[in-house]
């Protein structure tokens, strides 16, 4: 590529050659770099009358690539632009040597950063929207340091601070002070646990002493509030107050169609309607030039959220379906099921005294299985069949049969929906194990085949399942109800181990999207237009566009059982489990779109007749606060009310587990449970773990160590799933 050298007085002859000028505008500004299509296209450098400089990479017109942007008052940003903004990795440094490393989105800081207040105070962790959120830490200059989650510039949710004198606070933080459980430690070894808050009526806490001290506490835990707290102020830092994207420039950039003025144009850009030309505008001065007057940061944000490069996934929701097949006479697992419905009938019908929840060791010996020949003409305990010969086995009957007990399952209603005259439906194809799945009729539970090493991985963990199950009412860990095999007779015949799980999506909502979620991205990816997910398409990792908000109450029962579900499950060494999640769009346009709304979760309404999506202009709903036969069928993980924000994943970003939100959020009913807990950190796992590491980033590939895998997991979960404020 040629570069022609032009004066500022001589005249391009051809606009699209790339050209090297010195540009000298009436209202003196100064650009000199290379130029095409009537702009700065290549590497430039544009000084402004008031003193601001750019130095770096054009594209059409625009600030784009690798620059440096410098202030009059002294202060620098060097790094990534894009379309005019801060955007990709870069560095701020203040005219008071506030300095900022780390990830840009569109002026804002946002991803992973540090940041080096003029204070002293120094903060490294995650950005959301300019301000510190997720997980990160805050050293102050006097030495205290806060260690934890984060939410919108305050700290919030699970944290340690600990002062310079070595004492240290581990608990819940809410709004930036310590309230709920946790622990207060003094450097002496003597603590405070309990619950706290800054109001002392609803404080209650136990002081225990250490071993060296004697005598009572004197000491108010108010004080915590009232003076370790009161040094530990979150410096906000320097602002920034003016944007190159902010900066009047003096030629139409592509779209532009006039000189750009810094309003908001009507436009539509990446799915984002901005609505009619706006009066608000920007003024070019700074702060620390003495003329102007300071950017709105909340408009700056605002700009910033509407102007994405983006495009806006388009959903499409379609009528919903019921999966499977039925199994009617002819289907090749017609006789299979019939023996599985007999055999159910048997197990589950058999007089039992009635047992207590405590059971004891032997009732989970694999020796405790009971084989029971079912002949075509009957027996003395089994009647007569229209099916072929077959045996039955029960894996530790007492102890399926405490569990549904304890899982509040009716033995009679549990028979009805496995052995009634409702033939039971096969999914379409094999899960990735190859087991074959059927629901019941009415799709209260599922039937899955197992390998026998997961019928010996279930038996293993079965004392730990039951005992965990019976601590967590409200565990999100599958609910299994039977264990049993098949065997029938005949040259050939294999054994068919089958458990009864409960049907995570037995809901009176419509399902309309579902996710698989393990928080890896090697192969995790559908790769399926819109045109063809249906409501029955299990979508991965990288096919999810939402962050899901919850209530207050219900977010942080969340967090909690999680936390317990994965300790669970990595003491028993299991991996590659998943979190699966179906969402309710509640309301829905006649077109097939979820509508944006941003109704208040408490003022959830209640399903209308069998879940089908509504409309615009549909009748409004009764009142929740009198429906509570619906508010008593909420629970953790069950017809949960909540708020779905839309994400939106950058170009150069796709592999990420996370988009960037939105702003765009549907009412919606969720239902979500952890699935596939039977796969333990065997050698296979191990082996294949070595290879695709070989092949792929190891921290991206599904097959890792149970404590790897439970950590990434609630990383991944805790990110997608945050508090509705």
């Amino acid at each position: 590529m040629s570069v022609a050298h032009v004066d500022d007085d001589e005249e391009i002859q051809n606009p699209g050659e790339v050209y090297h000028v010195q540009k000298f505008f009436d209202n003196e500004d100064i650009y000199m770099g290379q130029w095409a299509h009537n702009c700065p296209n290549g590497h430039g450098k544009y000084l402004w009358a008031d003193g601001c400089m750019y130095v770096g990479e054009w594209y059409k017109g625009r600030t784009n690539g690798k620059g440096k942007f410098s202030w009059p008052c002294g202060a620098t940003y060097e790094g990534q632009f894009k379309n005019g903004y801060l955007d990709g990795e870069g560095t701020y440094i203040g005219s008071s040597n506030d300095t900022y490393r780390g990830d840009w989105v569109y002026n804002m800081k946002h991803g992973k950063g540090a940041r080096n207040y003029a204070n002293g105070d120094h903060y490294e962790g995650h950005w959301r929207k300019g301000q510190p959120n997720g997980k990160g830490r805050y050293q102050w200059d006097n030495g205290d340091q806060y260690i934890g989650h984060w939410r919108r510039g305050k700290m919030n949710g699970n944290g340690t601070m600990i002062w310079a004198n070595g004492n240290r606070y581990d608990g819940c933080w809410e709004n930036g002070l310590p309230r709920g459980n946790g622990t207060f430690r003094w450097v002496d070894g003597s603590f405070y646990v309990g619950v706290w808050s800054k109001e002392p009526r609803e404080q209650s806490a136990t002081y225990y002493p250490s071993d060296s001290q004697t005598g009572g506490l004197d000491w108010d835990p108010q004080e915590v509030y009232l003076v370790s707290l009161s040094d530990c102020r979150i410096s906000h830092g320097e602002d920034i107050y003016v944007f190159p994207s902010q900066k009047t420039l003096n030629w139409p950039c592509e779209g532009d169609g006039k000189e750009n003025d810094l309003r908001l144009r009507k436009a539509s850009v990446g799915g984002y309607s901005l609505g009619s030309e706006s009066d608000l505008s920007f003024d070019c001065g700074s702060e620390c030039l003495g003329s102007g007057r300071k950017i709105d940061e909340g408009m700056v944000a605002k700009e910033s959220d509407m102007l994405r490069g983006y495009r806006r996934p388009h959903i499409i929701i379609k009528p919903t379906k019921k999966q499977g097949l039925t199994i009617s006479k002819g289907h090749k697992n017609y006789e299979l099921m019939l023996n599985l419905q007999l055999g159910i009938r048997h197990s589950v019908g058999r007089f039992a005294p009635a047992t207590s929840l405590d059971l004891k060791a032997t009732a989970f010996d694999l020796r405790d299985k009971m084989w029971t020949r079912f002949p075509p003409e009957g027996s003395k305990h089994t009647p007569p069949h229209q099916s072929c010969e077959f045996r039955w086995k029960d894996y530790c009957p007492l102890v399926f049969r405490t569990l549904r007990k304890l899982f509040k399952v009716d033995s009679a209603d549990y028979m009805v929906s496995l052995c009634g005259n409702d033939a039971l439906r096969e999914l379409s194809s094999p899960g990735k194990s190859g087991s074959f799945f059927y629901l019941t009729n009415d799709d209260k539970y599922m039937i899955k085949t197992m390998k026998k090493s997961e019928v010996k991985v279930l038996i293993r963990m079965l004392p730990a399942y039951y005992n965990h199950v019976r601590a967590y009412e409200n565990t999100l860990v599958t609910k299994f109800f039977g264990l049993h095999c098949v065997r029938m007779s005949g040259p050939g015949q294999k054994k068919v181990r089958f458990v009864i799980m409960g049907n995570l999506f037995c809901t009176e909502y419509a399902i309309h999207r579902r996710f698989d979620l393990k928080g890896s991205s090697h192969g995790r990816l559908t790769e399926k237009p819109e045109s063809e997910i249906e409501s029955t398409t299990t979508l991965k990792d990288l096919d999810l566009n939402f962050i899901f908000l919850l209530q207050k109450s219900w977010f942080h029962q969340f967090c909690s059982q999680v936390d317990q579900d994965c300790s669970f499950l990595e003491q028993e060494r299991i991996m590659d489990y998943s979190l699966l999640v179906g969402i309710h769009f509640k309301e829905i346009s006649h077109s097939g779109e979820p509508l944006n709304t941003r109704a208040n979760a408490s003022e959830v309404q209640p399903p209308i007749g069998n879940g089908d999506q509504t409309s615009e202009g549909a009748a409004p709903c009764l009142d929740v606060l009198v429906n509570t036969n619906w508010w008593a069928s909420v629970r953790l993980g069950s017809s949960m009310p909540a708020q779905a924000e839309l994400t939106v994943r950058r170009n150069n970003g796709e592999s990420l587990l996370v988009g960037e939100p939105t702003g765009e959020c549907y009412d919606v009913i969720l239902v979500f449970g952890i699935i596939d807990i039977l796969q333990d950190y065997d050698i296979s796992k191990k082996l294949e773990h070595a290879y695709k590491s070989f092949h792929h980033d190891p921290t991206s590939i599904s097959a890792v160590d149970p404590i790897q895998y439970s950590q990434r997991f609630r990383d991944f979960i805790f990110r997608i799933f945050s508090l509705d404020i």
